[in-house]
């Protein structure tokens, strides 16, 4: 048996057990789709969205990419966020980054990773913004923690610069921006207080 089978027997386990719990579940999920929230995090296996918030499919709309950026010229991210606010109506937007994270590491170091490194110049622009506050710190860790947190406020910010989020805010709609931050190694969320509800 391939692993690829071990995945569909995991996923009828799932399901299953679901059902067994909530037996309309599936049938009430497949009608609607009315999330609060989008969440913009790293693609990291390790960060799960639903499970972090313990909340169940369809409670939370995701995006992730590698280290949570936010570029004004990435259609991909751009299509979620307008699908999230104009369609959806979330009312919050969370940006999550995580500490440990594998882009944001590689952002700091000069090795050449290929295609990536055009994805990781923006985390590196990051820290150009922010040099002598990092350069400062002496603590290789916290220097990496420090660097995921500013990058999280940054890209708080390029939410909230986007076209999407600004009109939505001068039509009056509710919405929020949050800049998180989750501990792989304690399973916690760190509000990171850059909160942002309206231009």
């Amino acid at each position: 048996m391939s692993k690829l089978d071990d995945l569909f027997i995991k996923n009828r386990e799932w399901a299953e057990s679901i059902t067994r719990e909530q037996p309309d579940f599936f049938e009430t999920l497949s009608k609607q789709q009315k999330p609060d929230y989008l969440w913009i995090g790293c693609a990291d296996s390790r960060v799960p969205a639903n499970e972090i918030v313990n909340l169940m499919p369809g409670e939370v709309f995701v995006h992730r990419n590698i280290a949570n950026v936010v570029v004004h010229s990435d259609l991909n991210c751009l299509s979620v966020i307008q699908f999230a606010v104009d369609v959806l109506k979330v009312k919050h937007i969370m940006v999550v980054g995580h500490y440990g994270c594998g882009g944001i590491h590689a952002a700091l170091g000069t090795e050449e990773h290929g295609l990536i490194d055009n994805w990781l110049r923006h985390i590196k622009d990051v820290y150009r913004f922010h040099k002598e506050e990092l350069d400062a710190e002496t603590d290789e860790k916290r220097k990496f923690d420090l660097l995921c947190e500013l990058n999280v406020i940054e890209q708080v910010t390029n939410v909230c610069q986007t076209s999407i989020v600004q009109n939505a805010w001068r039509r009056g709609q509710e919405l929020h921006v949050h800049g998180w931050v989750y501990g792989i190694d304690n399973g916690l969320i760190k509000d990171l207080d850059v909160t942002v509800s309206s231009e």
